[in-house]
This record gives structure tokens, sequence and C-alpha cells, in this order.
């Protein structure tokens, strides 16, 4: 492959990706490579190139006699992603509560007020963005760098997983903003750091929940 190739395949990799992440290209979708590289002003090889790199990375399926597609959400990988990261990153928050001035309590309430102002106009990939600096301000001042690691594997995994779950339940955002307001509340109080732990925990837990029993969806029984 020529420099020139290569070049072509990153870019359009970094495209359908934003695309997919961003929720522009639905699950099921077909990805057609003539059609794409005819938007992206590329030929089918460096498309082609992406797409391989998207299906390695869960985000693309590929099926004989019917091409690529996005990949449809598993449910199940995401609610176990989301119970792990509760525990871990729960345990993470406890820890950098332990310490004094540990954790930037005025930045974690700037950014709650950054998501709080967005709820009037939400825009769920954005929010989502701001989500994830709210919870890395409060986790990533753990001593304990096998959690942080952890954590941060745990973020990595949803990011794969793709799609902002506010998209699917918009009114779960305030209730977010809501309970980390609690959540600030009690580290600000110098409350029991297990308290603090089971109050990440639940809110970790609450929106995967929200996802499951959203109106319209019928979860699969072993999962409600």
């Amino acid at each position: 492959m020529t420099r020139a190739t290569t070049s072509k395949s990153q870019q359009a990799y970094e495209i359908l990706r934003a695309r997919i992440v961003e929720g522009r290209y639905e699950p099921g979708m077909r990805l057609v490579l003539a059609q794409l590289g005819a938007e992206l002003g590329v030929s089918v090889v460096p498309v082609r190139e992406a797409i391989r790199r998207l299906e390695a990375e869960g985000l693309v399926t590929f099926e004989r006699n019917v091409g690529a597609r996005v990949a449809e959400i598993d449910e199940r990988e995401y609610l176990e992603t989301v119970q792990t990261l509760s525990i871990v990153e729960g345990a993470a928050v406890m820890y950098a509560a332990e310490v004094p001035d540990a954790i930037d309590l005025e930045q974690a309430r700037e950014l709650n007020d950054l998501l709080r102002d967005s709820l009037a106009d939400l825009e769920p990939v954005q929010f989502t963005r701001l989500n994830e600096a709210f919870h890395r301000a409060l986790s990533d001042p753990c001593p304990n760098s096998h959690l942080r690691d952890l954590v941060d594997r745990g973020w990595h995994r949803l990011a794969r997983l793709r799609r902002s779950t506010f998209a699917y339940v918009p009114t779960r955002a305030a209730a977010s903003v809501a309970e980390h307001d609690r959540i600030l509340e009690l580290i600000g109080t110098g409350a029991d750091p297990r308290a603090i732990e089971l109050a990440v925990r639940e809110h970790r837990l609450a929106t995967p929940q929200a996802f499951l029993h959203r109106p319209g969806h019928e979860a699969p029984a072993d999962l409600r």
C-alpha cells in the first residue's frame, strides 16, 4: 500500500468512526464501499481498509452476501461493562476521597454545572463527553494506580460500545446531574467513604437500567 493510500485510509477510518460513534450511522446500517468512497472522494481501497479496522474494533460487522454493517448494540456487554466499572470506579473515588484535598471539588462542580446548563438543549454525544470528564475528575486522584488503570480500561471499553446512552434515554441526563450533586455533597462534607463508594456505584448502575427499560424496548429476559 502506498503512502497516499495509507493516508486516505486513515482519513476514511477517522471519518467513518466518528459517524458511528456520534450515532449518525445507526446500528444495522449497511456500509456500501462504493457509496462511501464516492461520499469521501476516495476509491474503495482505502474505504475497505478503514472498514477492516472498524470491524477489528467491534464497530462494524461483516456478513457473507450482505456486506458490512454498523454493529448492533450488545446489551449484555454494555451492562457487564458498566457493572464492572461501577465497582472499580466506586472504589477509586472512595480512596481518592480519603486523601485530603485530592479531589478538586471546584473543578468537578464546574463540570457538573456545564452538564446542567446543557440539559435545556441536550446534545447526547457532548453530554457524554462532559459526563466522562466529571467522573474522571473524581476517580483520577485515586492513589491506587491499579484501580486507576481498571477505571481507564472500563471507559475505553464503553467507548468501543460507542453510543451515548443519553440519546436513547434523554430524561436520564437530568437525573444523572442530580446524582452528581449528591456525590459531591457527600465528598464535600467528609461523609463515610463507604457511603461515597455506594453512591457512585448506584449512580453508575442507574443508567444501564434506564437504557434497558426504556419505553418501547423489551430487554432480554435474563437482563431485566
